[in-house]
């Protein structure tokens, strides 16, 4: 797991660092990470937060934020879903960002200044320990960052900790339908570019109800087919044209919903038991 994770810190240090220079990384290059936000969304925005944005899906459009709510993006990179929810909520809500990159970290700060964001805080830590109190956010976001943990089941339990009862759940994430070669869970390099890491979709909501979530489901947004899947796996070492085959279709990027019951945590959980 600790090789997991310093290989997934590099990455998006270097993509911080690249997106704070003047060659940023081109999202619009990937079948993953382009066309995700409209011109309206990033026209505001600093370029340099549209350049780290390496989504697969744009979870602020969707998870229907409120005025006065208090949002948090698990992940947060270089800051484009934290100051999008930051206009949602309001001055009277709240939009927390955390991220483990110090590179990422700065970025994002630059940005907040940049579009004189007030109701935004951004935190150093994982997403597998949220440094927030219990029942403290209304909605948790993520984009693309869930599927690259090596222990989802420990992020799914922290995300239900921190919601509040009632509290919902709206991340956008790379999903798998059906099986997908062992090969591809193998490559360190597509675990870090979002494709080895992601769960099936029915495994994805198994462990979403062990949480202790309910009402999930998960909504195909993008699904990547053939020539997608060659461009993905392109300088990877592997049998692009043997491989593209296997793997068409079976890849998607999804929004996922689940709430937090207003009963709080279900009675397996660590939290209830003695």
């Amino acid at each position: 797991m600790s090789d997991i994770k310093e290989a997934v810190r590099q990455k998006y240090s270097q993509a911080a660092l690249r997106a704070g220079s003047c060659c940023g990384p081109d999202a619009s290059a990937s079948p993953i990470t382009s066309n995700l936000y409209s011109e309206q969304e990033t026209g505001a925005l600093p370029e340099a937060a549209v350049l780290a944005s390496l989504g697969c899906g744009n979870p602020t459009a969707l998870a229907e934020l409120k005025e006065g709510e208090t949002v948090l993006d698990l992940g947060s990179g270089g800051g484009i879903d934290v100051l999008l929810s930051a206009r949602r909520v309001g001055p009277s809500g709240k939009a927390y960002g955390l991220d483990m990159t110090d590179e990422m970290l700065a970025l994002a700060h630059e940005n907040q200044k940049k579009v004189g964001a007030q109701n935004v805080e951004f935190l150093k830590g994982e997403i597998e320990h949220i440094p927030l109190p219990d029942n403290s956010v209304d909605v948790i976001i993520s984009n693309c960052v869930i599927n690259l943990s090596a222990d989802k089941d420990q992020v799914l339990r922290e995300a239900f900790r921190v919601l509040k009862p009632g509290g919902r759940f709206a991340v956008s994430d790379v999903v798998t339908r059906g099986p997908v070669p062992e090969q591809l869970r193998r490559d360190m390099l597509l675990w870090v570019g979002c494709i080895a890491g992601a769960l099936e979709e029915n495994e994805y909501k198994s462990k979403l109800n062990a949480a202790g979530f309910e009402q999930v489901s998960i909504e195909p947004a993008r699904i990547y087919e053939v020539e997608d899947a060659r461009e993905f796996l392109a300088g990877k070492g592997i049998d692009v044209d043997a491989m593209a085959k296997e793997v068409d279709g079976k890849f998607m990027g999804a929004f996922i919903r689940a709430v937090k019951s207003t009963r709080g945590a279900p009675c397996c959980a660590p939290t209830c038991c003695n």
